[in-house]
């Protein structure tokens, strides 16, 4: 049943990449057909808890082929098969071939290329192949990335994309090669009794940490997804980004871990959680602060991560088993509200033409659709109750509280908590101004006063999706019972371990929480209709014609808590005071630059280039000098050798 799935999903695919760009329906369908079949073959996996094996009968680069469905792949599969599926729809009116006739037709054959590709990664079990998935995944992203190419901050974002991804696979290929030197094959499985391979972990962290967009390997993410169509930055942000996280947490349940691998993912889960939303909460650009936001998400993946990899060192299944589900459900609570937000975020920009959050406002009124969505999306990302992205932070919260509580080397962990607890008073801060800068208030400009509501077909993806978020907060031992199997998979000690999760009580408080809710909406609602409606003037504090210029902009609202990261965020601010007694137009304008990229890598890649170009200086063509450059270089040898010997 799984191999005729997986079978369908693959050729589906292939057929949607060939007739995509001249058959816009029929690609449409086999998407549609792709991600049914795929998200059904991942769901009997995560069931019924049982591995897929297949080998070809064929050479393949010198290498027989080699897939595996378990429940790690297929929970990261649910993922590529729902946005995958749920982004052909959106785009089919987003991005359309009416709207977009040189660029539509192909987008719609990279993006099943994108699908199938990552597919792949996520069932290849032989490192060789792995690579040219991986490679196929990096060059289908860039496509897609660079659609609209006759922006050039679309192609610059491209290419940025491109040198981060290889710089991650150089590092992959040296993983991969010295373990299949190691091993003596390029079959991929778990190695925990050659424990001369921990310290590969650290390549694979590196090589997957870019893709992920880990602090600070992140510098490639903010650009690419907000200069790439939104359909394209939802599937970026909610699934492209994990193929990194797949990698991280595959090989570190495959590989034998070095003693510090956990502190070191749970720190670095707590640098890219804290400041990746210290980032997103200073940006003026709407995608760019969910692009930020995504660093912190992959922070609080690693968090829980790392926190599991501690728990298997000490010998500890209660705790760990409670932060790897938390993990687990994050990584699909992730991928659920990103895609959402950035969908919303494309159907504002679709209706107004623009990113920029201080030209914006008052569109709940006009696009009350997207406003609501974009709310539920904002409320998950921030981890309030009752939706899915509480349970599964609650359930990390779970692992790190039993851990500092047990007093024992793991107790250190007690710092992550806190950073986890301020990473989401930031996000609340920051997905507060995104609401309320966007959506509250009146209308900054013309489109945003215009603005209309995008039709059904952009609606109904984000409408599933916030449907799915709300059904994990209200049943979460529905969800977290085939999570557990992915658990199993990953730390096969820990199947027996108890379950700890009190997913029924949780599901029990959400669903009198919304019923409260409910409750306290209706009958506000009767007495206000009781009271009727007075009209009266408004005191205006002096101002008797209030305009959209005395509203919060996106970066007065930030203010405050910008000034406490300035130290990181470097703030360009250019002001135009108030000067005499007629002054003319006052004007401050802010800028906040990406601090690793602009004040680290770009200084670093000058040097590098200032260097190389002093050196083909030397290469002139004139051969005496050459003769010279040979003897220097010998002389410099021989006396080297000699110091040595002295």
């Amino acid at each position: 049943m799984i191999a005729a799935l997986l079978g369908i999903f693959g050729l589906s695919l292939l057929l949607a990449m060939i007739l995509g760009r001249t058959h816009a329906r029929i690609w449409l369908g086999l998407s549609a057909i792709a991600s049914l079949s795929g998200l059904y073959a991942a769901l009997i996996t995560l069931i019924t808890t049982e591995t897929w094996i297949w080998r070809g009968g064929i050479v393949l680069g010198g290498e027989t082929p080699f897939l595996r469905l378990d429940g790690i792949s297929a929970l990261f599969l649910v993922l590529v098969c729902l946005v995958g599926g749920l982004g052909a729809l959106y785009a089919h009116e987003y991005w359309s071939g009416h709207h977009h006739p040189r660029s539509a037709p192909g987008g719609r054959c990279w993006w099943s290329t994108l699908v199938l590709s990552m597919g792949l990664v996520l069932t290849c079990a032989n490192g060789l192949h792995f690579l040219f998935a991986w490679e196929a995944f990096a060059l289908s992203a860039y496509f897609l990335i660079t659609l609209d190419h006759d922006r050039k901050d679309a192609r610059k974002a491209g290419w940025l994309y491109l040198a981060a991804s290889h710089a991650g696979t150089m590092a992959l290929l040296a993983f991969f090669s010295a373990l299949a030197a190691r091993t003596g094959t390029w079959e991929l499985g778990p190695v925990h009794a050659q424990a001369g391979l921990a310290p590969l972990f650290w390549l694979a962290l590196f090589g997957f940490g870019v893709k992920a967009g880990m602090f600070p390997l992140h510098i490639w993410l903010p650009s690419a997804h907000a200069g790439a169509p939104s359909h394209v930055s939802a599937i970026m942000s909610a699934v492209a980004i994990k193929m990194g996280v797949y990698g991280i947490v595959r090989f570190s349940g495959w590989l034998p871990m070095p003693g510090s691998s956990g502190w070191v993912l749970l720190g670095i889960g707590c640098l890219s959680a804290l400041l990746g939303i210290a980032f997103a909460l200073a940006q003026n650009d709407i995608k760019r602060l969910l692009a930020y936001c995504s660093v912190e998400n992959v922070g609080i993946i690693l968090i829980g991560l790392g926190l599991s990899v501690l728990a298997v060192q000490h010998g500890q299944p209660i705790w760990g088993k409670a932060a790897l589900a938390g993990t687990f459900l994050h990584v699909i609570n992730h991928g659920l509200f990103k895609s959402l937000l950035f969908f919303g975020a494309g159907s504002v920009l679709h209706a107004t033409g623009t990113r920029d959050m201080s030209r914006l406002g008052g569109l709940w009124k006009v696009m009350p659709w997207t406003a609501a969505l974009f709310a539920v999306g904002a409320m998950a990302v921030s981890g309030l109750p009752p939706l899915n992205g509480f349970v599964g932070e609650w359930a990390i919260y779970q692992g790190l509280l039993r851990a500092v509580a047990q007093k024992g080397p793991a107790a250190g962990v007690l710092p992550a908590v806190i950073v986890l607890a301020g990473a989401g008073a930031l996000a609340l801060a920051a997905f507060a101004k995104a609401v309320g800068i966007v959506f509250l208030g009146a209308p900054r400009n013309k489109p945003a006063a215009h603005a209309v509501e995008c039709g059904w077909i952009m609606r109904a993806p984000m409408v599933l999706l916030a449907m799915i978020m709300i059904a994990i907060g209200l049943l979460p031992g529905l969800f977290f019972r085939p999570i557990m199997g992915a658990v199993a998979v990953w730390a096969p000690q820990w199947a027996m371990a108890d379950p700890l999760l009190a997913t029924r009580t949780l599901g029990g408080a959400h669903t009198i929480l919304i019923c409260a809710l409910i409750a306290g909406g209706f009958l506000m609602l009767r007495k206000i209709q009781g009271a009727g409606t007075r009209t009266g003037p408004t005191w205006d504090c002096g101002y008797a014609a209030p305009t959209a210029h005395m509203q919060y902009t996106s970066g007065s609202f930030a203010g405050i808590a910008r000034g406490w990261f300035a130290w990181l965020l470097r703030p360009e601010i250019m002001i135009r005071r108030v000067r005499g007694h007629f002054p003319g137009t006052a004007l401050i304008l802010e800028r906040v630059p990406e601090t690793v990229l602009e004040k680290a890598v770009m200084p670093g890649a000058a040097a590098v280039s200032f260097v190389a170009d002093g050196a083909r200086k030397m290469q002139h063509g004139r051969l005496h000098l050459y003769i010279l450059y040979v003897f220097l270089g010998v002389t410099a040898l021989g006396v080297m050798v000699l110091l040595g010997g002295m």
